[in-house]
């Protein structure tokens, strides 16, 4: 595989890389939030030379990209997910405190458009910030666990 440049020439991104072409296949290819951890036990399939270092330093640099969301649900541990088309994929999460599970939901999304709309208008009025996204998650327990 050649290199390529990932399109933020001059903002000091650095090469396109195999891992971080590997990484963003996984990611394509499943819905599940992901830790670091589950991408390097399955990058190492494909991928036997890649160190778990590389995988975090890569995951990082993914996000900070805006090309993967990063999500500290809940025990310290990162999980990561593709981010999509903000029109098309946006979804929040319900998050069981007891086993873990985590829902995708994208059910309200018109009343949320403009509920959070408004507190965004609002918030970043009262507070001169400029609003570029938002996460939502709710905490609770999942059927199996209640």
């Amino acid at each position: 595989m050649r290199n390529r440049c990932c399109g933020r020439e001059g903002r000091g991104w650095s090469r396109w890389t195999m891992p971080r072409e590997g990484i963003m296949n996984l990611f394509r290819k499943t819905k599940e939030h992901l830790s670091a951890d589950d991408v390097f036990l399955r990058m190492k399939k494909e991928y036997p030379g890649v160190g778990i270092a590389t995988v975090y330093r890569n995951l990082e640099m993914l996000h900070q990209q805006g090309l993967l969301n990063r999500f500290q649900f809940s025990k310290g541990r990162a999980l990561y997910e593709i981010r999509g088309d903000e029109k098309k994929d946006h979804h929040h999460h319900l998050v069981c405190r007891e086993c873990g599970r985590i829902v995708d939901y994208d059910d309200f999304l018109d009343k949320e458009v403009k509920l959070f709309g408004e507190l965004e208008k609002e918030l970043s009025k009262k507070h001169n910030f400029e609003i570029k996204d938002h996460q939502v998650e709710f905490f609770g327990l999942c059927a199996e666990c209640k």
